[in-house]
């Protein structure tokens, strides 16, 4: 499995830019989180070029303006965060995860019904490629 370059919460933002609107210009990103966020284009542009650096994002070589692309799914990266704070908080344990949090929040009937059919149908589709 490749392993996928940390982002930062504020790196965050415009990676969630580039999986919603890509391909992107730079400049649109800057008009963007500008009006969103309030950044200015000099922190946007220093993000932009912190994920080049990283390989998380491209800049389509010769574009001009320059085109940003994220060079992973936002599924990817949801993962691989996932693993990691599973690993770090929970020693890799999904179920101590669950556990822990099912005994800390209240969910709703519907939110009980939703996860019992996540768990049906995560029984069949194990059924199916054994």
């Amino acid at each position: 499995m490749k392993k996928t370059a940390k982002v930062s919460d504020s790196e965050w933002q415009v990676m969630k830019l580039l999986w919603e609107k890509s391909p992107i210009t730079s400049s649109e990103i800057v008009k963007i989180l500008g009006l969103n966020i309030g950044w200015s284009p000099t922190t946007i542009y220093t993000l932009i070029s912190r994920l080049v650096k990283k390989k998380a994002i491209t800049i389509d070589q010769g574009s001009s303006p320059h085109v940003c692309r994220p060079l992973l799914s936002q599924k990817e990266y949801r993962n691989d965060e996932r693993n990691a704070f599973l690993k770090k908080v929970y020693d890799g344990s999904l179920n101590l995860f669950l556990m822990n949090t099912l005994e800390e929040e209240e969910l709703s009937d519907a939110e009980i019904d939703e996860l019992k059919n996540i768990l049906d149908n995560s029984k069949t589709k194990e059924r199916w490629t054994i």
